[in-house]
C-alpha cells in the first residue's frame, strides 16, 4: 500500500469497517466459463479479484467478495460453464447495493473481470437514475487494453479469449492449474460479426479465440507477461477512478467521506 491507503473487505470485522467511516463499496463480478481445454474456468474471477484489491486501496473502500458468475452465453454449451441472465445478475447487485445503502454506504464502484458483460453500462445508468441518493460508477470506461499490450510486449495481438494472453494471465495468477499444451488457432475475420449470435465452439477449434504454442516463452516469461499486462491495465483504470467518483458525488450533491 502507498501512504495511508487502506482497503477494507469482508475479511474485516464490522467494528473495523464502521471505525473506518468509509462510505464507498466496491462490487465485482468474475465468471465461470471455459478457457479452452487447458486453462481453469475461474480466470475472469481471479482477474476481477486482482483489480478490486488495487481499486480498494486507492479509494479506501470496502471490497465485497467477487461474484463468480456472469453472462457467458457464448460459452454455455461447453461443460462446466455457468451463465446467468442480465436480469438475474442485475437484481442481485441491486439487492446488495440497497442493503449496503441502508447501512450508510452512498458511493459504489462496479468492476467486471469478464469482457462479455454487455449489461454493465445499462445497469449502472439505471441504478443512478433509480436511486438519486447514491452514486455508482464503472471501471470499464477507461480504455487501457492497447497500452497494457504494449507494456507486455504483445502489440498487435489478435486474441479475444483463451490464447497467449490468457495463458500468461493464468501462469501469473494460478500457475499450478495450467497445462502448457497447444491450444486455439486463427479465427477468420468473417466470424467477428456473428460472435454474439452463436456458441464460440462453432467459430473456433476448441473455444479459444486466439492461440498458444508452448516453447516460445518459458513459464517464468509467461508469468511476467501476465503480471505486466494486468498491472498496467489495472493501474491505468485506477488513475481516474477517484477523480470520476469525486466529481459524480459533487454533481449529485451527495455527502461523503472520501478524503485521503
Amino acid at each position: 500500500m502507498k501512504g495511508n491507503e487502506l482497503m477494507l473487505s469482508y475479511k474485516n470485522s464490522t467494528k473495523v469497517i464502521k471505525d473506518s467511516q468509509t462510505v464507498t463499496a466496491i462490487l465485482s463480478v468474475g465468471a465461470t466459463e471455459q478457457f479452452g481445454p487447458y486453462l481453469p474456468m475461474h480466470l475472469d474471477t481471479l482477474i476481477a479479484e486482482h483489480q478490486v484489491t488495487v481499486f480498494g486501496e486507492r479509494l479506501n473502500a470496502y471490497v465485497l467478495p467477487t461474484l463468480p458468475f456472469n453472462t457467458s452465453e457464448e460459452h454455455a454449451n461447453q461443460i462446466g460453464t455457468v451463465t446467468v441472465s442480465p436480469a438475474v445478475i442485475s437484481m442481485m447487485l441491486e439487492e446488495i447495493i440497497v442493503n449496503l445503502h441502508r447501512q450508510g454506504f452512498t458511493q459504489f464502484i462496479l468492476c467486471n473481470g469478464h469482457g462479455g458483460a454487455y449489461w454493465e453500462s445499462a445497469f449502472v445508468k439505471q441504478i443512478n437514475f433509480k436511486y438519486p441518493e447514491i452514486v455508482i460508477i464503472t471501471t470499464h470506461r477507461y480504455r487501457a487494453f492497447e497500452e497494457a499490450l504494449h507494456a507486455a510486449g504483445l502489440d498487435g495481438l489478435n486474441e479475444r479469449h483463451g490464447g497467449l494472453l490468457s495463458v500468461a494471465t493464468a501462469m501469473w495468477l494460478c500457475p499450478e492449474l495450467v497445462d502448457l499444451q497447444p491450444m486455439g488457432g486463427d479465427v477468420p475475420l468473417s466470424h467477428y460479426p456473428v460472435a454474439d449470435y452463436v456458441f464460440w465452439d462453432q467459430l473456433t477449434t476448441d473455444g479459444c479465440w486466439g492461440s498458444f504454442e508452448p516453447g516460445v516463452y518459458s513459464p517464468d516469461e509467461l508469468a511476467t507477461i501476465g503480471e505486466t499486462f494486468w498491472t498496467t491495465f489495472t493501474e491505468k483504470r485506477a488513475e481516474h477512478l477517484k477523480e470520476t467518483l469525486t466529481t459524480a458525488v459533487r454533481l449529485r450533491n451527495l455527502p461523503g467521506r472520501n478524503e485521503d
